[in-house]
């Protein structure tokens, strides 16, 4: 039971990556605050997790609004009582196109839902953590944000991508010393609503990209940020963890 007792925040909890970390998660003795915009889709997940025999409570909102950041960290205290750790996980794909041809809100969506609702949901959490003494936050980040390796149309995306990394990598610097770590998971093309599940054209040409000739399953990646989360990986922080199926290899 790797997360025995531990209290931890899942945003985008609703489908893909997020719903089989919350499962996952549970799985291992984790109390699990489910987080995202889908009212319906997280109460049916908490039913779920429940029914298996695990602890889960859900908050439904948009990870854009900061004071959404605050309301799940006061809803994992009032519930348990304490906060061990985040999967701040939410994002989006946005629409592709090139950066002269991009339209501005799609710019500000992409930016605001991947990155600046990372900054809100660290902001949040942090504090609770250097009272506690510990605490580690995993943000989701893509192999895109390392190594674009000159896929057109994903300017927004790429940048938002990169920046986790760069924010974690921050975070890690300023709060080491305060018993918190900080790490980005880097996935490759996912088998997910957001990556083009039930399109098996879309899925075949993703697959073909990367070197392993296949996405990786949610699950897949669930046990890569169950690790970061854990115990397990107690020395590391400000990393970037590369789970990709070798694509930044080929793109490097």
């Amino acid at each position: 039971m790797e997360l025995e007792g531990k209290t931890i925040i899942v945003t985008g909890a609703s489908s893909g990556i997020g719903a089989a970390a919350a499962s996952l998660f549970a799985e291992e003795g984790a109390n699990v605050i489910l987080g995202a915009r889908r009212s319906a889709e997280l109460e049916s997940l908490a039913e779920r997790i429940k029914g298996s025999g695990g602890n889960a409570t859900w908050l439904a909102g948009d990870v854009r609004d900061q004071n959404y950041s605050e309301a799940l960290v006061e809803l994992a205290l009032k519930e348990y009582g304490e906060l061990d750790g985040a999967f701040n996980n939410a994002g989006i794909v946005g629409d592709m196109s090139p950066v002269p041809e991009m339209q501005i809100d799609n710019w500000h969506d992409v930016l605001g839902i991947n990155l600046t609702a990372a900054f809100f949901a660290a902001k949040a959490q942090i504090p609770v953590f250097r009272k506690q003494g510990h605490g580690s936050i995993v943000f989701t980040s893509s192999f895109v944000g390392f190594s674009n390796g000159g896929m057109s149309g994903m300017g927004a995306y790429a940048a938002s991508k990169a920046g986790l990394i760069g924010l974690a990598q921050s975070l890690a610097t300023e709060h080491a010393s305060e018993g918190i770590r900080v790490n980005a998971l880097l996935p490759g093309g996912t088998v997910t609503p957001a990556g083009g599940e039930g399109n098996p054209d879309v899925l075949a040409y993703i697959a073909d990209l990367h070197p392993m000739k296949r996405m990786a399953s949610a699950a897949e990646i669930a046990q890569a940020a169950l690790f970061l989360l854990s115990d397990r990986s107690s020395f590391m922080t400000g990393s970037p963890m590369i789970v990709d199926g070798g694509m930044s290899v080929r793109l490097a």
